[in-house]
């Protein structure tokens, strides 16, 4: 059945994900194909003795966190592993890294992309080049699966062509793989690649306003190099819930000392969102680092703690998907940021 497929048996187990080296322009050429850049969780999972399994890129267990998942797999061929990437689509039918993070509370619908094959039936593919890989699993694998099982499927057209297709529709980036390239588990080698197209700054929380059992409003801000500057704060978007996990998150992290360099500010502002001496002794201050990161939505607790990051001022999204900004917020922002620059 697999004539071209090595006859050594491979046991179906986790194997660390190829990884993507980051480039500011995708190589071009008929040597390459792309896909899209999707933004949610990397996942491996494999069928063995007829039970599945999930992993995160880390080898951490998502098969109890994703159990629609694993039962859609169930007719995964034994022995065999695949390699994904597990998304949450918004209402427009994009991945949403927020709706990721909240599925459980969003409803959000979850889909598992597969764009690759390690082993299959027990034959280890590594060695082969991708596209035979991607034949085999469009072929043989695909045919046994269904929603919310998902191909992720090469596009067509030349780069610049897919670059504004995904700029315009507000997709994160695009990925570039080698079509000869090996399976290089854990390696970062450059036969696969990965370019940002709709680029986003990266917010921290410093604090909060004092309001009720939990808090008024978040403090964020941005880091220009090692110093923390002030960018706005929003109130709106908090069910009771979302506010009570936050001030979770919060625990242990108070501090008497304001975080941003640039408090109290002069004046209150034209928007009424600037933070003037009179105000900061409502706020609340909190320990912040901040590790930059290329997702385009994101929510990260760092070690030694940490605060979460927030990206995507660009899409107005808040992790947790607890908020939107506001367009005033947000061009305050923006003009905070251009004017420290």
């Amino acid at each position: 059945m697999y004539a071209s497929v090595p006859d050594k048996k491979t046991k179906a187990e986790f194997i660390p994900p190829m990884l993507l080296l980051r480039a500011e322009r995708l190589p071009e050429g008929a040597d390459w194909l792309y896909e899209l850049k999707l933004d949610g969780y990397r996942a491996i999972s494999a069928k063995s003795e007829g039970r599945v399994h999930v992993w995160s890129r880390n080898e951490k267990d998502f098969s109890g966190k994703y159990p629609s998942i694993v039962q859609a797999l169930a007719n995964l061929l034994d022995n065999t592993v695949v390699d994904g990437e597990i998304v949450a689509l918004d209402d427009a039918g994009k991945p949403s890294f927020n709706a990721l993070q909240n599925h459980g509370s969003s409803g959000a619908r979850l889909v598992y992309y597969v764009f690759d094959v390690m082993v299959l039936a027990g034959q280890d593919l590594r060695a082969e080049r991708l596209d035979r890989r991607k034949q085999l699993l469009a072929e043989i694998i695909w045919p046994n699966l269904s929603d919310p099982i998902r191909l992720s499927p090469e596009l067509p057209g030349t780069l610049d062509e897919l670059i504004h297709a995904v700029r315009v529709q507000a997709f994160e980036g695009l990925v570039a793989k080698r079509r000869d390239s090996r399976y290089e588990p854990g390696e970062r080698s450059g036969a696969w690649a990965k370019m940002r197209v709709n680029k986003a700054q990266e917010f921290v929380i410093g604090g909060y306003t004092v309001g009720g059992a939990t808090f008024d409003a978040l403090i964020f801000g941005y880091y220009d190099g090692p110093r923390l500057l002030y960018a706005a704060r929003t109130r709106s978007g908090f069910t009771p819930a979302l506010r009570e996990a936050l001030m979770r998150r919060f625990r242990g992290l108070e501090t008497s000392e304001c975080p941003f360099a640039n408090l109290p500010e002069a004046k209150s502002g034209r928007w009424g969102e600037g933070l003037a001496a009179a105000k900061l002794k409502d706020c609340r201050w909190l320990l912040c680092r901040i590790r930059h990161r290329s997702h385009n939505v994101e929510c990260r607790t760092m070690p030694h703690r940490a605060l979460p990051v927030l990206s995507s001022l660009s899409s107005a999204s808040f992790c947790f998907g607890i908020t939107r900004l506001s367009m005033r917020q947000r061009n305050r922002a923006l003009f905070a940021q251009a004017s420290n620059r």
